[in-house]
């Protein structure tokens, strides 16, 4: 009976790391700038290393490394969604490079939205800076139970890893908020992107059925995207 109990006490704590260490690794040194002049860059762009990118020597390393100045103004809304992304990334902040962290400031013009997306890979904290958004989430089958909150200046609000989920300007002026996501790598899929802008396209004659549309309405979709 004891040596059972020991069984399952070892076994709980091997889901209990598993969990822990479910995203990004944990580096294994104080740093790792991304060395993006590095002959490995290139192949690791296509091909993404289990725990980030070649690091630079340490004795290279510089304190710009660290910093990012592109917070300060709006990107570019002249688009569709009438919104901008404007990413702090590895590619942008070298070192960010295996600290599991990516930063993006969210602009919207009124009306603005970003469509139902989802990351693979990272939970998301939205924190509203000016403004009034209406940020929601959609959970997994088989419930498929819709949150929503609409948030003011200084709200924040978490979407929990993998779920799809959206955003929309509810104010009559610009909304800039700021999303930060647990991952290098969170990786972004857009639902109707990726239904109807696959390559190569998922047949027309299962799509009208899956969603239950007409096969002409679901091949105009797939020639806009």
């Amino acid at each position: 009976m004891a040596q059972s109990s020991f069984f399952f006490c070892i076994l709980a704590l091997g889901f209990f790391f598993g969990a822990s260490y479910a995203f990004d690794p944990r580096p294994l040194q104080d740093f790792c700038v991304a060395d993006l002049n590095s002959t490995e860059y290139l192949f690791v762009l296509v091909k993404v290393r289990v725990n980030g990118l070649p690091c630079k020597d340490p004795a290279t390393v510089t304190v710009d490394d660290f910093f990012f100045r592109g917070f300060k103004s709006a990107g570019n809304t002249s688009n569709q969604y009438s919104s901008s992304v404007i990413p702090m990334n590895v590619a942008r902040v070298p070192g960010l490079n295996t600290l599991g962290l990516g930063v993006a400031r969210l602009d919207f013009l009124p009306g603005g939205y970003l469509p139902p997306h989802l990351h693979p890979r990272g939970t998301e904290i939205l924190i509203v800076l000016e403004g009034r958004l209406e940020a929601g989430f959609v959970t997994s089958y088989p419930n498929y139970k819709h949150y929503s909150k609409i948030l003011e200046s200084g709200d924040a609000f978490v979407i929990p890893v993998g779920l799809v989920h959206y955003f929309r300007n509810l104010a009559d002026k610009n909304t800039v908020a700021f999303g930060v996501v647990n991952s290098q790598n969170a990786g972004i899929s857009v639902v109707s992107n990726a239904i109807f802008g696959a390559k190569p396209a998922i047949s027309s004659d299962y799509l009208s059925k899956a969603f239950q549309l007409d096969k002409k309405i679901v091949e105009e979709l797939q020639s806009k995207f």
